[in-house]
């Protein structure tokens, strides 16, 4: 079985390790990775990393054994001292629950040292109070059990002693059916609970006694994740250490991160009496340090030898993920397994290196909101967000130059971008810049004020778009992979070390074809080393096999490369207004359907009426007509819809969606707001329904860009706005439910034809420019 790494814990259970890994050494040294080329098996080399914390010393690869060993010297020596509680502090991903269990594996050694973990995640509430209790509990033997159910027993009422001296008669009983009828007797009422501490801290010394009484057993409990927990689970927990468990014996280890148990974190609404109350918990914590430099590059590499992936990882890109990961060994993982997803399924990345992989996904990763706009119509006129924001940026510094600090060059392209805001630039900029700046964020998205002054933000993005083939890799970020409907490419040649060590017809990595760059199909033989089909034919397939998604049917619309970083293709005409007529748009199953639901269960709370009514006419949970000229570049917000099992109509344009209400009115009305270069073409859409009384019904504006002034322009229009999914679900759930609420009959089927009504309308005129937003 492979090892595994601080965090990792051993190899996965169903996911494959096919790379040599390191012999169990103990602390973790560099000499102790030996190198090797990567094995091609029938799936191929790659793999993905687990997260399973590390459980045995020789796992330890980040030196987090040493501590462990000095921890578990101290939780031992300190058993005359109990109890206490100490707590294992770190952020999220940095090792605390390996650091634990190397604790725990170090304790096994001790004499008269038992252990007990406790998970407080699988808890909630009142019920983490009883299950930590019966955790402690469990861990005695049967003859303890037996005594503390009779002590207790004899202070009751006659009924409940005869209840435990049939228990305690019945023998067979079982160690879980003790403690079920012992925490009966202990929490039967409030003056049992008042006596429960001291029956706890008589177990726990009888149990603690040994033979000759020395030394006595102490009981470690590991409680781990209570960082991730409710308030009321946190104070149900820490209730248990110190109110109930609180007696000689008993030392806890609790695993968390001590800032999100603070003022400002999970318990920022807790009294002063609960804040005191928590102080008291912990005696001593202990912070675990960030791993040395040294030790997380060698971690990194091992990270890539285990995924199949060390060969293209060169000193440079390992500096950049020690750097950019905070030496985090979970966050190290993340990236790993996202270097491997997308380098073996996205075929965007064919045409482009490792590093652009790397520095797109830690964008990605730690700067969603950005990298949903970057890859999404973000709701500029030419789509390109990180040029916006560069400019953005070059623009904030004029406008904040002290008087006369601006060069002309400096002052015209301030003056050039602030007119794309239909804003002008004051003669005397001074004190009128910063009001100009303000004016300026107003109609930039939310997130670009606060990144701008992020120097780790605007150093990947300059890293980025430093690339000399940025603009390409930007553009195809945007618009997805060219396909296979051309000629089959080469592969760049920033993969070649990877195939180089490879035993395959093309071992430098400069094959052509179109899939992704390590793509391996299931007959063993990858797409970069499949014989070049002649031109136009489709790449041949294994027997038996399809084709992975965009690699030999066509894609729906070729898009010409961009000239250079600044300079854009030609934006495609938006279709003319149509007569109005559904369009299913989504290629997915039942996701229009005229005149009944398709196949989708009704959400909870919804009641269908007329019951017996035939399906076709019943009335659907939610119809909802989404106005967007760009769906399918809005893949999360169609997946929200179809898990909520909504029948959705969809029209691109403002005038054909005028139509289409008059025609059956929607029960809620979704729409982006830019197409093309009109920004407000969703705001002015919305406007004129309710001035015309055409709609009046709930409204939801889905964008990717989202700034100050559309949100104050929404709610002015009394409707919801947002550019998250997880907002996005619960904005139309909150209309769902509100719709199950108000009773309603049986709803006639829509006519079977278009309705008469003309297509044009005043709403909106339709736009010259492709969909933005």
């Amino acid at each position: 079985m492979a090892t595994s790494p601080l965090g990792a814990g051993p190899g996965p259970g169903g996911v494959r390790t096919p790379m040599p890994t390191p012999a169990p050494t103990g602390v973790f040294e560099p000499t102790g990775l030996p190198r090797s080329a990567p094995t091609a098996g029938p799936h191929g080399p790659f793999a993905l990393l687990n997260d399973e914390p590390v459980a045995e010393p020789g796992e330890d690869l980040l030196g987090a054994g040493r501590a462990a060993r000095q921890l578990a010297g101290l939780l031992v020596a300190s058993r005359a001292s109990t109890p206490f509680t100490l707590a294992v502090d770190a952020g999220w991903g940095m090792g605390k629950s390996s650091l634990m269990r190397l604790v725990d594996a170090e304790l096994a050694q001790a004499p008269e040292v038992h252990t007990v973990w406790y998970n407080a995640w699988t808890s909630t509430g009142a019920d983490a109070l009883e299950g930590l209790i019966k955790s402690v509990l469990m861990r005695f033997d049967r003859r303890v059990l037996r005594r503390g159910l009779q002590r207790v027993s004899e202070r009751r009422a006659l009924l409940r002693v005869l209840r435990a001296l049939m228990t305690v008669a019945a023998g067979p009983l079982g160690v879980a059916g003790l403690v079920n009828e012992l925490w009966k007797s202990l929490s039967v009422n409030s003056q049992a609970r008042n006596e429960m501490r001291g029956a706890i801290g008589d177990l726990v010394q009888e149990w603690a006694e040994t033979d000759d009484f020395r030394p006595r057993r102490l009981l470690v409990v590991f409680i781990d994740d209570l960082d991730r927990c409710s308030e009321e689970t946190v104070l149900a927990v820490c209730e248990a250490v110190k109110v109930y468990l609180d007696v000689p014996g008993l030392a806890f280890v609790v695993g968390c991160d001590r800032s999100a148990l603070g003022p400002n974190g999970l318990l920022r609404d807790l009294s002063p009496a609960g804040s005191a109350f928590m102080e008291k918990i912990f005696q001593t914590s202990y912070r675990i340090p960030a791993a040395d430099g040294p030790g997380v590059k060698d971690y990194i590499r091992w990270c890539a030898r285990t995924a199949g992936v060390e060969p293209l990882l060169d000193d440079a890109l390992v500096d950049l993920l020690a750097q950019r990961s905070g030496r985090n060994p979970r966050r190290i993982k993340r990236l790993m397994n996202g270097f491997v997803l997308e380098a073996t399924l996205n075929p965007v990345w064919r045409d482009f290196g490792p590093g652009a992989v790397i520095r797109t996904l830690l964008l990605q990763y730690f700067y969603p909101d950005f990298y949903r706009m970057m890859t999404g119509p973000s709701g500029t006129i030419d789509g390109d967000v990180v040029a916006e924001f560069r400019r953005y940026r070059e623009v904030r510094r004029t406008l904040l130059a002290p008087a006369g600090g601006a060069s002309a060059e400096e002052l015209a392209e301030a003056r050039d971008f602030l007119a794309s805001y239909d804003m002008g630039l004051p003669e005397l900029l001074d004190a009128a810049g910063e009001v100009v700046l303000a004016a300026l964020e107003r109609q930039l998205p939310n997130e670009f004020p606060d990144l701008v002054v992020n120097p780790a933000f605007t150093s990947l993005v300059d890293e980025l778009t430093a690339r000399p083939d940025a603009d390409r890799l930007l553009y195809r970020l945007r618009e997805g992979p060219l396909g296979s409907a051309g000629e089959p490419t080469r592969m760049s040649r920033e993969w070649e070390p990877l195939w180089r060590g490879l035993p395959l017809p093309h071992p430098d990595g400069s094959g052509t074809g179109f899939g992704p760059p390590l793509a391996w199909p299931g007959d063993g033989t990858p797409w970069v080393s499949r014989p070049t089909p002649p031109a136009g034919q489709a790449q041949p397939q294994p027997a038996g096999q399809q084709a992975p998604a965009g690699y030999g049917s066509p894609p729906a619309q070729q898009y010409a490369e961009p000239a250079s970083y600044r300079q854009r293709p030609a934006p495609l005409q938006d279709p003319a207004p149509q007569q109005y007529e559904p369009q299913g748009g989504y290629q997915s199953p039942g996701w229009y359907t005229q005149g009944q639901q398709a196949g989708y269960a009704a959400p909870p709370g919804y009641q269908q009426p007329g019951y017996g009514a035939p399906a076709a006419y019943a009335r659907p949970p939610l119809d909802v007509l989404w106005v967007d000229d760009q769906p399918e570049r809005k893949a999360a917000a169609r997946e929200v819809l179809e898990t909520l099992g909504l029948q959705v109509r969809h029209e691109a344009q403002s005038s054909a969606a005028a139509t289409a209400i008059r025609h059956r009115k929607p029960d809620l009305l979704i729409s982006d707001i830019s197409r093309g270069r009109d920004r407000s073409a969703g705001f002015a859409m919305v406007e004129r329904l309710k001035q015309d009384g055409v709609y009046d019904g709930p409204v939801i504006f889905y964008t990717i860009r989202q700034s100050p002034e559309r949100e104050e322009r929404a709610a002015a229009l009394g409707a919801g706005l947002t550019n998250n999914e997880q907002a996005l679900h619960d904005l139309v759930l909150a209309v769902l439910q509100e719709h199950a609420r108000v009773p309603t009959g049986p709803a006639a089927p829509p006519p079977p034809g278009p309705t008469s009504e003309p297509a044009s309308d005043p709403v909106s005129a339709p736009t010259s420019e492709p969909a933005s937003d």
